[in-house]
């Protein structure tokens, strides 16, 4: 019998931002449109998965962005230890998804081949698309990968009961989703194949893309592993801190995603 997981998503930090950020092409409506930070785990069948590991304080003054907390620390508050944490999955090497690896010194990370490649490629000479990665974050993980913490995927993957990850691209070379069971059936973790629920929604692709195609190939791979719409999480919508009920004792910090939405 496949396990279900509880998923948790841990908003360490947010921008102020306007609409015309967030849609390639801008956007008419100059409206505030501010954007969440999250890290995500999913805990069950004796095991547990941290998805993305967040920025540091020091880069989030450097990039201004609201730190609220750090993401690795976070983690105690739902009963994980980064020290000890076997496994994390990064949808993607952007800044803000695996900037605090360093804090999980006994963790497997699990990666799309493609996104080594493009973080380390001919691609990063242009500074639309380097600006998104921190090059300390890119040579941490190279090193980590020549001490064998590092498993690479080249497309949809089952890395455990009830968890698996889909090869996305579109925002970047390697992006990754990542499917997982719950009582209440597969919830997606989008991570930034749709940044909030109107990239999808709307077919409308974010403002940082490599492949404006993929992108929107994307928002139809995430309908089609889903079993509805209620079952997709985007990664980082302010919504999802609205829409789904807030974990024991850590409301604004912390909700679960396993648990129906209220939208």
């Amino acid at each position: 019998m496949t396990p279900t997981y509880e998923i948790y998503a841990i908003r360490y930090a947010w921008r102020d931002a306007r609409r015309h950020e967030h849609f390639i092409g801008g956007d008419p409506h100059d409206a505030p449109m501010p954007m969440d930070y999250f890290v995500w785990t999913a805990i069950g069948g004796g095991r547990s998965f941290v998805i993305d590991t967040g920025f540091t304080e020091e880069v989030a003054k450097r990039r201004k962005r609201n730190w609220l907390r750090c993401p690795a620390e976070s983690l105690k508050l739902i009963g994980l230890d980064p020290e000890t944490v076997k496994d994390v999955i990064l949808t993607h090497l952007h800044y803000d998804h695996v900037g605090s690896f360093h804090k999980f010194p006994k963790a497997e990370f699990h990666l799309q081949e493609p996104e080594m490649h493009y973080a380390c490629g001919r691609f990063m000479r242009f500074p639309k698309l380097a600006h998104s990665f921190e090059p300390d974050d890119i040579a941490g993980m190279v090193k980590l990968n020549f001490k064998g913490r590092v498993r690479f995927y080249n497309g949809q993957a089952e890395i455990a009961p009830g968890v698996s990850l889909h090869l996305m691209r579109g925002h970047s070379a390697g992006l990754q989703c990542v499917k997982v069971n719950t009582a209440r059936g597969p919830v997606v973790l989008a991570s930034d194949v749709t940044h909030f629920y109107e990239n999808m929604e709307a077919g409308r692709p974010f403002s940082t893309a490599f492949h404006v195609g993929e992108m929107l190939e994307g928002f139809e791979t995430l309908a089609a592993l889903a079993p509805s719409p209620r079952h997709i999480v985007p990664g980082h919508d302010p919504e999802v801190m609205r829409r789904y009920p807030a974990a024991a004792g850590l409301e604004g910090i912390a909700v679960r995603l396993d648990l129906e939405p209220s939208a």
